[in-house]
């Protein structure tokens, strides 16, 4: 075999190749022919013209993006570090190719920003306890900003808040305050309710006198059962009342 036909066959091989490409299911090519956009082409095989075309490869996969740690002062003024991560996919791989340069490094920037922008609004204690209604609020103005870049934002979530010392001894004794008041207020409410069921007792109890007796038996029967060698205890003067009636009425004529 002659010199040239190995030129010409290598040739033809470069030229085979640079003329067909495969994709994967989830990647898309943004074919652009003589500088001009000419369509997206995939998945599966792709033939470009060589030396005319000019093919750029997107996936449509989902990225899930790390949001650096970001100085962030709340609405109360603390200075707050928080991170987060975005999850967003390409919807049309023209326009991210076309209308952004780099859409990834792009993404990136935005969410920065907005996340720096939507913090700044809300105090310590929103951000804190309403994380959800945040992340929502985050994903709803990345995604509206990136919807003209062809791509859409499906979810934003903040991963983590680093607080200064100072801040977490003062939440900390917030939160042992509130515990305490908690305690306190269980506390109180049932001294109340056993006022009350002592009160309701009494009431029942001094409708019959004989109840209360039977009542005072039953505690000595009690205090019996402890096997103490002393004991202690009043009398009611209500069991002593038919002898004092007794001794009080009128003698026999003739005494």
């Amino acid at each position: 075999m002659s010199l040239t036909v190995i030129v010409i066959v290598f040739i033809g091989l470069i030229i085979l190749a640079s003329t067909i490409r495969i994709l994967r299911e989830y990647e898309r090519a943004v074919i652009f022919r003589l500088g001009r956009l000419a369509g997206v082409k995939g998945p599966g095989i792709v033939i470009l013209i060589p030396f005319v075309d000019r093919m750029v490869r997107v996936s449509l996969r989902v990225v899930a993006m790390d949001v650096p740690p970001q100085d962030v002062i709340t609405k109360d003024n603390v200075s707050v570090k928080v991170n987060a991560v975005v999850y967003f996919r390409v919807m049309a791989a023209d326009k991210a190719i076309v209308e952004v340069e780099d859409f990834l490094y792009a993404t990136s920037q935005l969410a920065q920003t907005t996340l720096r922008s939507v913090l700044g609004q809300v105090e310590l204690d929103q951000l804190l306890a309403e994380r959800d209604a945040i992340n929502h609020r985050l994903q709803k103005i990345i995604d509206e900003q990136m919807g003209a870049w062809g791509i859409k934002v499906s979810l934003v979530e903040i991963k983590h808040v680093d607080l200064p010392v100072e801040m977490q001894r003062a939440i900390a004794k917030q939160a042992e305050a509130e515990r305490e008041r908690r305690a306190k207020v269980i506390h109180a409410d049932g001294e109340f309710q056993a006022s009350q069921k002592l009160f309701e007792a009494a009431t029942i109890l001094s409708q019959n006198p004989m109840t209360l007796q039977l009542r005072f038996l039953q505690t000595l029967t009690e205090v019996a059962s402890e096997k103490n060698s002393t004991l202690i205890f009043p009398i009611p003067i209500d069991l002593f009342e038919p002898f004092i009636s007794r001794l009080k009425g009128p003698r026999p004529q003739g005494s």
